[in-house]
């Protein structure tokens, strides 16, 4: 267990999760096989930056991690994905909506 590299210090369990079940997100990085998806090369490109999709579940990892299972309904791809590579699409500040003017519309009609 000594080689396991904890990329960074924050116990993210000691608060509740960021993100609940059924909450529409998008990835804010491109995600590759690491070798945990089945039927898919390593390095195969699962999710790209930008791609939206829900949340199905809400898992631990390393008893330090939120682990969410983000399904991409475009791809079809269930994924496992940290709270750093997510953010969310159902509770934007109201500035953001404003800046995004027509696309908030867009946005709500994915629900």
């Amino acid at each position: 267990m000594a080689d396991i590299a904890r990329d960074d210090d924050i116990i993210e369990l000691a608060l509740p999760p960021r993100f609940g079940i059924g909450e529409l997100v998008a990835s804010r990085s491109v995600i590759r096989n690491d070798g945990t998806y089945r039927g898919r090369d390593i390095g195969d490109l699962l999710v790209n930056r930008g791609d939206i999709g829900f949340v199905r579940s809400v898992g631990t990892f390393l008893q330090q991690f939120y682990i969410y299972e983000v399904e991409f309904a475009e791809t079809g791809h269930r994924v496992g994905m940290r709270a750093k590579e997510l953010c969310t699409l159902d509770h934007l500040p109201e500035e953001v909506l404003a800046q995004l003017g027509d696309r908030a519309a867009q946005l709500h009609s994915l629900r």
